[in-house]
């Protein structure tokens, strides 16, 4: 379905950045139709108007989310001095790439959430196709931020240290405390001190 008007155009975009927020703040279980027509303040009916099916809906969602988290990563990617390549901020870039922004209290949470959603995905075979966009988007921004702190590095280097990054994430979220990105932050800065 098309909104071929500007008012039909705010209004799928308002359902889009709804369902969007709705997938980052409890996954794909919360992406109903009720959910998003009420975060974005329209009638039920417009869920159905806007998109042929939920499945749609969710690929817009998570390609809009996607899209907010890649521009995020060059507007931050264009703000890195020289002079913080290769140390804490240039560790908490990759990081925030690779995890999102810090959530404060909640970040613990919102990590889970991520990865939730990342395996979620798995199993929603009509999202492949874009996530493999995405994540070959994600990597060529990864090879500009090493090149760019004086590290190039090739593809396969970038895919192990995200193994490396996901594996300490996954092993800090069953700790009683957990704490990812702590854990994510001291694997990357071995993996990343010269050899």
């Amino acid at each position: 379905m098309t909104a071929a008007t500007p008012k039909g155009e705010r209004r799928r975009q308002a359902l889009v950045e709804a369902a969007a927020d709705l997938l980052a703040d409890g996954g794909f279980d919360a992406l109903r139709h009720r959910a998003v027509a009420e975060r974005a303040g329209l009638p039920l009916a417009s869920t159905t108007y806007y998109f042929a099916s939920l499945d749609e809906l969710v690929t817009a969602a998570l390609e809009h989310h996607g899209n907010a988290e890649l521009a995020y990563g060059k507007a931050r990617l264009a703000e890195l001095d020289q002079d913080e390549c290769g140390g804490e901020a240039f560790i908490d870039l990759v990081l925030d790439l690779l995890l999102g922004p810090p959530a404060g209290e909640r970040d613990a949470e919102a990590v889970l959430l991520r990865y939730e959603r990342l395996v979620a995905t798995g199993r929603r075979p009509y999202l492949r196709p874009l996530m493999r966009r995405m994540a070959g988007e994600l990597h060529a921004l990864l090879l500009e931020i090493f090149a760019k702190a004086g590290q190039p590095v090739d593809l396969e280097r970038v895919r192990e240290l995200i193994a490396l990054v996901d594996g300490a994430v996954v092993n800090a979220l069953i700790e009683v405390s957990p704490d990812p990105r702590g854990a994510a932050r001291k694997m990357l800065g071995k993996a990343m001190q010269p050899r």
